[in-house]
C-alpha cells in the first residue's frame, strides 16, 4: 500500500492488485487501475473496469491473473465512463465471461452479494460521480473497490447532470458506515491505494462541504448575477487549480448549484 505521488499499481493483502493502465492524464491521475480479485487458492478471478483499449495492458491483466494460477470467471463494471469501458469489445474476445455494470448485463441491486468461486463481493451502490455508479466490498479481505467515487489522490468530479451531489454525499455516508466498522483499505480506480479508507472518505465529505460553503460564499460575493454564474463561480473558487481542469469543476460546480437549489 502506498500514498506515494507516483503509483504503478501493486496489491492490498493476497486478494486485491491493480495493475496500471497506460492512460494517464489531468482526470485519469496515473492511469486506470483494472482490479484484479482473487482468493488465494482459487481457479478464479474477477477483473475490475478493464479500462482502456490498449492491447499491452489487456495481456498484461491477463498475464496477471495466469501467474495466479486462475482464469477470468467475471467482469465487473463501477461505471460508464470511457476510460473504465473503452476495451469491453476486445476484452470479451479474449475472455468469454459475463460482464456487469456500466450498461452491460444484468443491473446491480444494492447490497447484492456476489459469490464466484470462494470470492465473495457486496455490491454498493454508490451514485452521484454518474448515476451508474458502484462500489464492491470484499469482507473477507477488508478492501473497498470504490471507482471513481473515492480516488487515491484529489477529488472526484460529480459529473452533471448524470451526476448529483445530494446521492453523491448519502455514498460518502455509506462508505463511511462500512469503513468505520472495522479497519477498511481504499481501492480506488485512480491513483494509489490506502489503508484507512474511512479515514479518506471522511475528508471527501470535508472537502465537498466546504466547497458548497465557497460557492454560497461566491453567490453572495455577486455571481449569482453573472450572465454564466457556474463558470463566474470556477473562476473564483478554482482559481487555484489548472485551467486544464476547469470543464470537470464546472461540472461539479454546476451540480452543486443544483444541489443548493433543491
Amino acid at each position: 500500500m502506498t500514498t506515494d505521488s507516483v503509483w504503478r499499481g501493486g496489491s492490498i493483502g493476497d486478494h486485491t492488485h491493480a495493475v496500471l493502465a497506460p492512460n494517464p492524464g489531468p482526470m485519469t491521475l496515473d492511469g486506470t487501475n483494472t482490479w484484479v480479485l482473487h482468493t488465494p487458492g482459487d481457479d478464479t478471478a474477477v477483473v475490475v473496469d478493464p479500462g482502456p483499449l490498449d492491447e499491452g495492458h489487456l495481456q498484461a491483466v491477463l498475464a496477471y491473473v495466469e501467474q495466479l494460477g486462475a482464469r477470468v470467471g467475471l467482469t465487473l463494471i463501477t461505471h460508464w465512463h470511457h476510460d473504465h469501458t473503452e476495451s469491453l469489445g476486445r476484452w470479451a474476445e479474449l475472455v468469454d465471461v459475463p460482464v456487469r455494470g456500466g450498461g452491460h448485463g444484468d443491473a446491480f441491486a444494492d447490497d447484492e452479494r456476489i459469490v464466484l468461486g470462494l470470492l465473495q463481493i457486496r455490491v454498493i451502490a454508490t451514485p452521484g460521480h454518474t448515476a451508474d455508479s458502484v462500489s464492491f466490498h470484499l469482507p473477507d479481505a477488508d478492501v473497498l473497490v470504490t471507482g471513481d467515487t473515492v480516488l487515491g489522490r484529489g477529488t472526484t468530479v460529480v459529473a452533471h447532470p448524470d451526476g448529483a451531489l445530494g446521492p453523491y454525499l448519502a455514498s460518502l455516508d455509506k462508505l463511511h458506515a462500512i469503513a468505520a466498522q472495522r479497519p477498511t483499505a481504499l481501492a480506488p480506480a485512480h491513483g494509489p491505494t490506502h489503508a484507512d479508507a474511512g479515514a479518506v472518505i471522511a475528508s471527501y465529505k470535508k472537502h465537498r462541504l466546504e466547497r458548497l460553503d465557497q460557492v454560497r460564499a461566491a453567490l453572495a460575493a455577486g455571481d449569482a448575477d453573472a450572465t454564466d454564474v457556474a463558470q463566474a463561480i470556477v473562476e473564483r473558487v478554482y482559481a487555484a487549480v489548472p485551467r486544464e481542469v476547469w470543464p470537470a469543476a464546472k461540472l461539479s460546480v454546476q451540480a452543486q448549484l443544483e444541489y443548493l437549489r433543491g
